[in-house]
């Protein structure tokens, strides 16, 4: 691994955790056309001005060091893009950040996103240790079940409901993963 966040990639089984390029332009319009991801999420990217829009808000985050993005390729399938996760880091010190995720709908119900999100909860613990980093938060919409079962899978303790806010419009649900000394604690998860 490279010690320049926009150049490193991470493994996990098949998948390759990658910086976004501009040439997965196509590839992020086409899964965000699925209603189901649409649904789910406050961006909307339909078009290739806004996907180089997005593309240049991953680069500047990296850039910052404020949001960890990585494009998710499946290795087995031709390098075909199935996801992404991301890392919203407050910065030294906050001792908690949170991650999210997204999958195509071709990837779903595969274990992609538990794997994908469990790698980069590995690399955050690491890299960020010495900064105090000791929390991990995933948040969605209380009726977004796949979501719950995710976060169980990879490590996410439920913790709490939260109640809706802007901007998202239905109540929610926190998770948690924890580290403590190199190792993993989870929380009491929702069935």
């Amino acid at each position: 691994m490279d010690d320049d966040p926009g150049t490193f990639t991470l493994s996990a089984g098949p998948l390759l955790l990658r910086p976004w390029l501009a040439e997965d332009a196509p590839a992020l319009i086409e899964a965000h056309r699925d209603p189901t991801m649409r649904a789910m999420l406050l961006t909307r990217i339909t078009d290739e001005a806004e996907a180089e829009q997005w593309l240049r808000e991953q680069r500047r985050g990296q850039e910052s060091g404020s949001r960890f993005g990585f494009a998710v390729v499946d290795r087995d399938h031709g390098g075909a893009l199935v996801g992404n996760v991301a890392l919203k880091y407050p910065g030294p010190g906050s001792g908690s950040a949170e991650v999210g995720y997204w999958t195509t709908a071709s990837a779903r119900g595969r274990g992609i996103a538990p794997l994908a999100l469990g790698a980069l909860g590995d690399w955050t613990f690491g890299a960020f240790a010495g900064d105090g980093l000791t929390r991990l938060e995933l948040m969605h919409q209380v009726d977004n079940k796949a979501s719950c079962r995710v976060a169980e899978k990879s490590g996410y303790g439920f913790a709490e409901a939260l109640p809706a806010r802007p901007p998202w419009p239905r109540d929610g649900h926190r998770h948690v993963r924890l580290c403590a000394g190199g190792t993993r604690r989870t929380g009491k998860v929702l069935p």
